[in-house]
């Protein structure tokens, strides 16, 4: 695959996650945040199995002499942790939308663009360009414009956790492409994600939420579009994508994200952003063009001067 079809893959799971916002929002009028979340990535991962399973086969036939070697008990490990950061992301941003607007959290979601480098530097030393600490300046001026910040700085509680949210993506957009890449098994870190955190969101929605035959009825649809569309398909084209393109890269295609969560929180909730929160979008958008495409074009001038 190239990396052109890489970015388009990506770009098209980022429309698909754009409009999920939306139903995520409305979701929450009738099932709980926990429930919800083990419900779709329980039904991603169905979605998923047999294409993993198929490509599971195939390597394992490569591998004649060391079959059971497929994956590396390390690989086997990370994909694990992935999981578990893909459900904290997804919990923390799941209870940030039910306390603010789609087209906020969509643009909030944006800022794990810049978070990619940062972790990247924190985590495995390498250092990021210099103009990264200009787009995070960026990227937090933007946020305060966009959630309405009063007097005191204070974010809203809504965008705060949403905020919070993501340091988990910015992490797990790093390891999906380190692990993904390194074992050419993108389907089998899929399903594996998707059944942890399906895992997980069943057993915090058996303790703290009450569900019923009613319930899940009631949100079989919205249910329906977020766990075949929004993971079994989007979360699966990224770790596709993420194969065959830098993480950086991923991480500028994916932000497109927050343009299409306005364009259907505008749509579907007839949302609209102030002349501050317009000027937040831009501000946060240029800090994801700044990271990604500043210092590509400074390396291609120095490389015909």
């Amino acid at each position: 695959m190239s990396r052109i079809q890489a970015n388009l893959i990506l770009l098209v799971a980022a429309a698909i996650w754009g409009s999920t916002f939306v139903v995520q929002h409305v979701s929450m009028d009738v099932i709980g945040p926990m429930s919800f979340t083990s419900a779709r990535f329980f039904l991603g991962f169905l979605v998923v199995l047999p294409l993993a399973l198929r490509e599971w086969k195939k390597k394992k036939a490569v591998r004649k002499e060391k079959p059971f070697l497929v994956v590396s008990k390390k690989d086997f490990f990370l994909m694990g942790v992935i999981g578990v950061i893909l459900f904290t992301a997804t919990i923390i941003q799941q209870y940030g939308i039910i306390h603010t607007s789609v087209t906020n959290a969509g643009f909030l979601t944006a800022l794990y663009v810049p978070m990619v480098p940062l972790l990247g530097l924190i985590i495995f030393r390498k250092k990021p360009h210099w103009i990264t600490w200009i787009a995070i300046a960026c990227s937090f001026s933007g946020t305060t414009l966009i959630s309405g910040v009063d007097s005191s700085l204070q974010l809203g509680y809504g965008d705060a956790l949403v905020l919070t949210s993501t340091i988990f993506w910015g992490l797990h957009v790093l390891l999906v492409g380190l692990v993904a890449s390194r074992t050419s098994m993108p389907l089998t870190l899929a399903s594996i994600q998707f059944a942890v955190s399906a895992v997980i969101g069943f057993i915090f929605a058996i303790a703290m939420e009450t569900i019923t035959l009613e319930i899940l009825k009631s949100a079989f649809w919205l249910i329906a579009y977020a766990g075949i569309l929004s993971v079994g398909i989007a979360f699966t084209l990224q770790v596709v994508g993420q194969a065959h393109t830098q993480p950086a890269d991923a991480a500028l295609i994916l932000s497109m994200e927050t343009v299409f969560a306005a364009i259907a929180g505008a749509v579907v909730l007839g949302e609209r952003l102030e002349t501050n929160g317009i000027i937040g979008c831009a501000l946060i958008l240029s800090a994801i063009l700044m990271v990604e495409l500043l210092p590509m074009l400074i390396r291609k001038r120095r490389h015909y001067s």
